[in-house]
């Protein structure tokens, strides 16, 4: 098992095993620590696009905290119910080539949210990243499952970007950065800040 640091300062790409995971009670000692550190570690990857919506650009950091997490909820501490785990959250961590995000929508009041969720279906389809210079980059949304119905959408959904070569290598040398949805319910665009910019670079090789 890992170090109870539990990986702060690897690289942000990669896919966790189960080596680089705390124990059970590893992480029961550590967990107020790590979950601080990881909590400021999302700052720079949680972007709001409009007033109702929230992107966090995943790495291996915050895909090992969300193991943790279930490991830690599920009381699971057999290698089989780990490599489970592991084999359900590795395709959330980027590549190299690519940003994956957690999408969710925000409503607080239960209401206004079931009315929207039935108006923004399609939503996840119709959201884009855009580096300067070059035309959008549409989400490959949901490989993971079906996150809406005839009804309604879902108020969470994974993002998937891919990225060319030429793209990256703009990222790396300081390129500006948009995310956004043009779905007619919902036309919102924001540039990313700076501090945001230089943590998504770090995740492309």
């Amino acid at each position: 098992m890992a170090s109870e640091e539990g990986g702060l300062g690897r690289a942000s790409t990669g896919a966790l095993n189960e080596a680089d995971l705390m124990s059970l009670e590893q992480y029961a000692r550590s967990r107020e620590a790590f979950r601080a550190s990881v909590i400021a570690h999302k700052r720079a990857r949680t972007v709001a696009v409009g007033p109702n919506m929230t992107w966090v650009f995943e790495d291996r950091l915050t895909i090992q905290y969300q193991v943790q997490e279930m490991l830690r909820i599920e009381r699971i501490f057999e290698p089989r119910g780990i490599r489970e785990e592991l084999d359900s959250y590795n395709p959330l961590i980027p590549d190299g080539s690519n940003w994956k995000a957690t999408m969710m929508i925000e409503y607080p009041d239960p209401q206004e949210r079931g009315v929207a969720l039935a108006g923004l279906r399609g939503v996840e389809d119709q959201c884009y990243v855009a580096v300067a210079g070059f035309g959008r980059v549409r989400a490959i949304a949901d490989e993971d499952l079906v996150r809406e119905n005839e009804q309604k959408t879902s108020a969470v959904h994974w993002l998937r970007f891919e990225l060319t070569p030429a793209m990256r290598e703009a990222i790396r040398h300081g390129s500006a950065i948009t995310a956004g949805t043009d779905h007619p319910a919902y036309r919102h665009e924001t540039q990313l800040p700076a501090e945001s910019a230089l943590a998504l670079g770090r995740d492309l090789s």
